[in-house]
């Protein structure tokens, strides 16, 4: 690539949300300093935004759906976070919840993440995990079963949709 095209490969892309391997990959070379010094030059620009260590965003617009599929990976959202979408649950929640191979909480550009462990079986098997603008997120069926695995005591308020 040319001196101009590296910016431009990042701002072309469909992602909102990059990491350090995805940004090396759009420019067709390994991680390297000069990939980071590259990185670090265009942050310090403002043409990219740092969310966290090795995790970037071309603007403050980003995906927040997307990032929670990117701080850990494999992830997929899912649990409150789609049962709420789907009308499983009325309660509202301000946090993202993603299923990960982790259990914590992470801040992020004032959203909170919360992310629940899964056995890898579990996590790694795609059924009922749809992949769409650049994100992955469990359909209701499956968000309802992720629920029952971390919490077999869990209160649904509308199951006539399952």
């Amino acid at each position: 690539m040319r001196k101009g095209e590296y910016l431009a490969a990042i701002l072309k892309s469909k992602k909102t949300v990059f990491t350090s391997k995805d940004i090396a990959l759009l420019w067709q070379e390994k991680i390297s300093p000069a990939t980071r010094v590259r990185i670090n030059y265009y942050v310090r620009r403002g043409e990219l935004i740092k969310l966290r260590k090795g995790i970037y965003a071309k603007s403050k617009d980003y995906n927040r759906l997307e990032l929670a599929t990117r701080i850990f990976t494999p992830a997929y959202v899912s649990f409150e976070t789609v049962l709420a979408k789907e009308g499983l649950i009325f309660q509202f929640y301000e946090k993202i919840y993603v299923a990960s191979y982790v259990t914590r909480e992470i801040t992020v550009g004032g959203q909170i993440y919360a992310l629940r462990k899964l056995k890898n079986s579990v996590l790694t098997n795609p059924l009922g995990v749809k992949h769409r603008e650049e994100t992955s997120i469990a359909d209701k069926e499956r968000a309802f079963l992720d629920t029952l695995y971390v919490n077999a005591d869990y209160h649904f308020d509308n199951l006539s949709g399952v």
